[in-house]
């Protein structure tokens, strides 16, 4: 089988897309789609769950959701936010035979857990690392719906970004609670004779 980050690019260039390979690049995603959306570039960082996780070694992923589970760097999560609302991460899990879209929204949004993960080269420092769920993406079994995926995410950003007033999304590990006195018109007028 050959490297998600290979495949990638050979669907990019059997769709005739223009593109640039940042993969090599440890400032920017791995690859920017020109002129993808409305003009705009698309950044879209690509990775590979080529084995299962080792729960022994990582004691916050238990065995019944290791499947749903993956590792990515901080750092990568920051470089995508970088190019927001144009980016995202698209991980194709060779186990099972798909792939999955997690937007910058839903990566930025969805329930994570953040570790530091040791790392010794000169001096011990540390690695940020986020185990995320792959039930919060978008699945595809093939790149052809992942695009449908990432065009329908571009189609609905703005709705999606500044028009849905409750929390967003349904992510699988978060309850959203509901607390607080029900707002009414007349807090409104309040809020805004106090703020202007």
């Amino acid at each position: 089988m050959i490297s998600f980050e290979q495949a990638f690019k050979n669907h990019l260039n059997e769709m005739q897309f223009l593109f640039d390979d940042h993969s090599s690049s440890l400032k920017m995603p791995d690859f920017r789609l020109l002129k993808y959306c409305e003009g705009r570039d698309l950044f879209v960082d690509v990775k590979e769950k080529r084995q299962r996780i080792n729960v022994k070694n990582w004691d916050l992923v238990s065995a019944d959701n290791e499947p749903f589970t993956f590792i990515i760097d901080d750092l990568a999560a920051r470089k995508m936010l970088a190019y927001a609302p144009f980016s995202g991460l698209v991980v194709r899990d060779n186990l099972h035979k798909s792939y999955y879209w997690f937007s910058i929204l839903d990566l930025f949004l969805m329930p994570k857990i953040r570790i530091n993960r040791p790392i010794e080269k000169s001096v011990k420092t540390f690695k940020g690392k986020w185990l995320i769920d792959f039930r919060n993406a978008k699945k595809s079994e093939d790149l052809e719906g992942i695009f449908r995926e990432i065009d329908d995410y571009l189609a609905n950003r703005l709705e999606n970004y500044t028009q849905v007033l409750a929390c967003f999304g349904d992510y699988v590990g978060e309850d959203i609670a509901q607390q607080g006195e029900t707002r009414k018109p007349a807090h409104w007028e309040i809020d805004v004779k106090a703020t202007r």
